[in-house]
Order: structure tokens, then C-alpha cells, then sequence
């Protein structure tokens, strides 16, 4: 195992139905989406889909928090590691922990940022996953995995992009890069930021620049070109719409006095300070091509989102598209119920709102940004093997034994990066939260949950605060399958449930699973014949077919004793 949830804030006194309880705060209200995680702090949002579920990667605010005791502002030197998220619904989300980028780059890795990622099959029928990051202000980096979450490695003994290559020059900060594959299987990438050039002005800063990638995606297939992005500080992302080539970055903080010299504004306002803007090419190394469309999403702090610049990733899932963006909501949220530092600030955490896109035209509609989010776009299934990482919401949640913060660490993961055994490590009143457990008809008849510590679980229904509707009292010096029943006529139809640890005592949390009830199920076995291993992805998706080893699977299985089990492996 390396790296562990650890369950330590602050604890609110509440009264609960079955007498008085104390449980921790949560800091990301009950029913809202934003941001998509309660406790780890992350910025610079970007995401792939891969086999119906989307990953979400950004930059690990969280890591400098840490270093800077939980105070302080964020100055961005000591992030050297990126984040990933997953999840299938858009609301139940799964920490797969860090990819430890300093790790692996070594000595080309100063920090990582801003990450921007890609994934494709070859022609040989292999998968390749890419993450761009921007190597703090002075260059980009990539590192190249087998899967979403590793294990990845450095191609390069070098910089993918640094001062003095072909066209990158005069670029103030050689960072933030955006990466797309269209339609051809062409990799480009967009990147720059910065004050304008001592030639340049507030309109035309002279910082954005579009190179287009050789076929092995780590490289430079040419010069990189400038394109004309009014305003342009930062943020640089890019997509492929009906054949077009879409270009979103984040305007400056200054003065908007010379944008009638704009002479292909049309009827486009001047955009806002510190906004989200928009353009469109159908070539994009021809700097004539690039179409301005404007602003789609204002300042954040319009909309009580929280104070600052942004970075957002527009990404189509399951047929809709979505807007991923970064606010300090989490931050504000921390500080006004004391559980922050007054003078920590800078602090960022990710967060999803539906995007209006018109694909044949290119067009994105104004967005506002929600504290609500979105909906649920289906609902979780309590009968497949869930990780105990994936949650909606939660209290007492933050995560402290990063293994690039921590040098300590003894065990690695996947040799170099995101998560291997995650556990969660529950303090009693600490309680997580999952919307939309569809048990539907006839319900569940048991519970299963894979802990190792002393405490007493509690299962409850629709309210963190609502009376037990099972409760499990295990001790285990070993991860182990500790098994209760249920009433299937509680444990029935579309609920949300809360697992609040009532008592702990060194207890890690890994993964929990119901059983339905189903006269055509088949049921364990009493003495120790053997049973076929059932293997689940870190999704809990069951694997039907002869797979390829792809990082972590999950294995059940009865062991010799007749005890359900289950493990994690490579």
C-alpha cells in the first residue's frame, strides 16, 4: 500500500436519531457537486475517457499545501505530482491517487503543472497513454503510461518543449500545454503564456504558440507557429469539433483600451479580466485561420465560485459535453467553518458544470458555474466490488501520506505513480457519502466490507444523520471480508448511503460490496472447495475475458477455508 486516505479534522457535535454523535465536517455541502472532491485540493483540470469511464488529472495544489503546513499561500514550487479522479456517473467520484512526476523525470522535472492528456491505439492494436504538463514556467514535459493511472514512464532525456526551439521564441513562460489527436490521428499541441513581449502589447501579448506533433507524440513535428489570441495570459487547451480545431485559453488582467484595433472581433464584445475565451481553425499552424469566438465562461468570482484566475477542459462524455474548471469554493469553505488557516490562500480544487456546445458550428454557449454541478448520468451499482476511495462527499477526509511528499514511504506503487492499495484510514465520526445506490427490487440481503482495525460501521440511509439501517461491529489484525445481513426491504430501490465509522481503532477502509437477493444466485461455499477467482477493474467492473495486466485489478475468491476474500494485484 502507498499512499492511505487519512481521516483527521475537525469534529462537529450533531444529534443524531440513535443518541448523541460526533461526526466530522464536511466542507463540500451534501447535495452539490462542486468541487468533485471534499478533501484534496487540485487545479488545472484535464480528462480522458477510456473504456466508459472518465479520468480527470490536474495539478496537486494539495502537495504544496501540505509542504506549506496548511498555511500560507500557494506559490506553486513544491508540486511536483499530478492528481487522478475517475468516475462513470458524474457524481460518485474514485481517488486513484498521485502520479509522482517528479519521481519519475527526475532531474528534468522543477514541478508539474497544468496537466493536458491524450490516449490512443497503434496500429499494432497497443494503447498509449500521454500526460503533457507544463514543467513550471521555463519548458513541458510528457510522460507516457500503458493505462490511465500507469504505470508511466519518462521517453525523453529532455524537455518536449523548451526556449530556443524552432518558433517557441519570444515566449514568455513555456508552459501550460493543451494536447488533441484529430480526426487524421494527428497530434497537436497548443502552449505559452505570460506578460506581453517588450514588442507586443496588451492586445496582442505574443505568447501563444501551436506546434503540431510527430506520429510518436513526444516531439516536434516542425516549428511551432503564434497564433492570435487576444489577451492571452494562460490556460491553453484544445479540441477537435466537426473537423475544426477549437483553441480555449484565460485572458490577462489588463486593460481592454485597445481592442477596437482588433479589426476580426465582429460583434464580440471585449472580453472580461481573467475570462475564458475561445477560437476556431480549420489550419492550425495558418495564423490567419484562427477564427476569434469570444468569451464562454467570465471571471469565477461572478458567480461566488471563488477569487482568481482559471484553467478548463472542455470534454464530450457519454454524448454531452462537460466544462472542467478550478475554483478556491473548498478553500472558502474550510476557512468559514475554522478548519483552515486565515493567511492560507491559493488553494484550488476542480470543478464540472454542463456545457451547451453546437458541434457543426463550433459554438459554446456562456456557461455559469454551480456549486450544484451536474446530475447523475446513471447510478451505482452496490453489487459490484467498490473501492472505498470512491466517494460524492465526505467528513474528516484529507490525504497526508503521499508518498513524493512523505520520503519515508517504504512501499512504491506501480513502480513509480498512481495508486496502488489505496486504503482509507477512519478515525471515528469520519463517514463518506455515495448518491445513487440503486439497489432496486428485490434489495440486498448482505454487506461485505474489506477493513482491517477494530470499530463499529454503520450503514445509513439518505441522511449522514438518520439511524442505522445496519450496523457491522468487526476486529481484524489483516484485511479481511467481514460479512453482515440485511433487510432487503430497507436496502431496496435508489438511495444514498452513508458509511459513518462510529468507533475506529486503527482501521483502514478498502472496499465494501451488497449481495442481492436472487433465488438464482449462487451461494458461498461452507467448507474449503475451491472457487474460481473473479477478477474486477479498479471500476468494479467485472472482467469477463482475458485481459492484458493493465496496473491494478481486483481478484475475489473463496480461500481454503471457505472465507470470501478479496485482494488487490498487478
Amino acid at each position: 500500500m502507498q499512499h492511505r486516505i487519512t481521516l483527521l479534522a475537525t469534529l462537529l457535535a450533531v444529534t443524531l436519531q440513535a443518541g448523541a454523535q460526533t461526526m466530522a465536517t464536511n466542507y463540500k455541502a451534501i447535495g452539490e457537486g462542486n468541487p468533485i472532491s471534499a478533501s484534496v485540493f487540485c487545479a488545472d483540470p484535464t480528462a480522458i475517457d477510456y473504456q466508459g469511464r472518465l479520468y480527470v488529472y490536474g495539478t496537486n495544489d494539495h502537495q504544496q499545501y501540505i509542504r506549506n503546513n496548511k498555511k500560507g499561500s500557494n506559490g506553486y514550487g513544491n508540486i511536483k505530482s499530478l492528481v487522478v479522479f475517475s468516475t462513470d456517473d458524474m457524481v460518485n467520484w474514485t481517488f486513484h491517487g498521485t502520479i509522482d512526476v517528479g519521481k519519475i523525470c527526475g532531474s528534468l522535472c522543477g514541478q508539474s503543472w497544468a496537466p493536458s492528456a491524450v490516449w490512443r491505439t497503434t496500429a499494432n492494436g497497443s494503447e498509449e497513454f500521454f500526460v503533457y504538463f507544463a514543467n513550471g514556467g521555463g519548458s513541458v514535459g510528457v510522460i507516457k503510461g500503458s493505462s490511465p493511472v500507469g504505470p508511466f514512464k519518462s521517453p525523453l532525456s529532455n524537455a518536449l518543449i523548451r526556449h530556443g526551439m524552432p518558433g517557441v521564441d519570444p515566449c514568455n513562460w513555456v508552459f501550460d500545454p493543451g494536447v488533441v489527436i484529430d480526426d487524421n490521428g494527428t497530434g497537436w499541441i497548443a502552449f505559452g503564456g505570460g506578460d506581453p513581449q517588450s514588442t507586443g502589447s496588451n492586445l496582442w501579448p505574443g505568447n501563444s504558440r501551436i506546434a503540431k506533433l510527430k506520429p510518436s507524440m513526444i516531439a516536434l513535428d516542425g516549428s511551432a507557429v503564434n497564433m492570435p489570441a487576444p489577451y492571452l495570459f494562460e490556460a491553453s487547451e484544445l479540441n477537435m469539433m466537426n473537423g475544426r480545431y477549437v483553441y480555449t485559453y484565460n485572458t490577462s488582467w489588463s486593460d481592454r483600451n485597445d481592442w477596437s484595433k482588433f479589426a476580426k472581433r465582429g460583434s464580440n464584445p471585449a472580453p472580461s479580466s481573467c475570462s475564458m475565451c475561445y477560437m476556431v481553425s480549420d489550419n492550425p499552424l495558418d495564423p490567419d485561420s484562427w477564427e476569434y469566438r469570444g468569451e464562454y465562461v467570465p471571471n469565477e468570482g461572478n458567480f461566488g465560485m471563488g477569487w482568481g484566475n482559471n484553467h478548463t477542459h472542455l470534454h464530450k462524455y457519454e454524448g454531452e459535453y462537460y466544462l472542467f474548471y478550478h475554483s478556491t469554493v473548498l478553500e472558502q469553505a474550510m476557512k468559514n467553518g475554522g478548519a483552515m488557516n486565515s493567511d492560507a490562500s491559493g488553494y484550488r480544487s476542480i470543478g464540472v458544470n454542463k456545457a451547451i456546445v453546437n458541434e457543426s458550428t463550433q459554438k459554446i454557449s456562456k456557461l455559469t458555474l454551480t456549486k450544484s454541478g451536474v446530475s447523475a448520468i446513471r447510478n451505482l451499482d452496490p453489487y459490484a466490488l467498490q473501492q472505498a476511495e470512491t466517494m460524492a462527499t465526505s467528513g474528516g477526509v484529507s490525504y497526508e501520506n503521499f508518498t513524493n511528499i512523505s520520503k519515508n514511504t517504504s512501499i512504491n506503487t506501480l513502480g513509480n505513480d498512481a495508486s496502488r492499495n489505496l486504503q482509507v484510514k477512519m478515525e471515528a465520526g469520519a463517514w463518506t457519502q455515495l448518491r445513487k445506490v440503486d439497489f432496486s427490487s428485490p434489495g440486498a440481503t448482505s454487506f461485505m466490507l474489506r477493513a482491517k482495525g477494530t470499530g463499529t460501521l454503520e450503514l445509513r440511509l439518505n441522511s449522514k444523520t438518520a439511524k442505522a439501517s445496519a450496523t457491522l461491529d468487526f476486529s481484524s489484525t489483516t484485511f479481511e471480508d467481514h460479512v453482515i445481513e440485511v433487510d432487503p426491504a430497507v436496502f431496496r430501490g435508489v438511495k444514498t448511503v452513508y458509511f459513518v465509522f462510529t468507533s475506529a481503532t486503527n482501521v483502514q477502509f478498502d472496499a465494501w460490496q451488497f449481495t442481492k437477493q436472487d433465488p438464482d444466485a449462487v451461494a458461498l461455499p461452507t467448507s474449503g472447495t475451491p472457487s474460481t477467482v473473479a477478477t474486477y477493474d479498479l471500476s468494479g467492473r467485472r472482467l469477463t475475458t482475458p485481459h492484458p495486466r493493465q496496473g491494478i485489478v481486483i481478484q475475489q475468491y473463496i480461500d481454503g477455508n471457505g472465507t470470501k476474500r478479496s485482494r488487490k494485484v498487478h
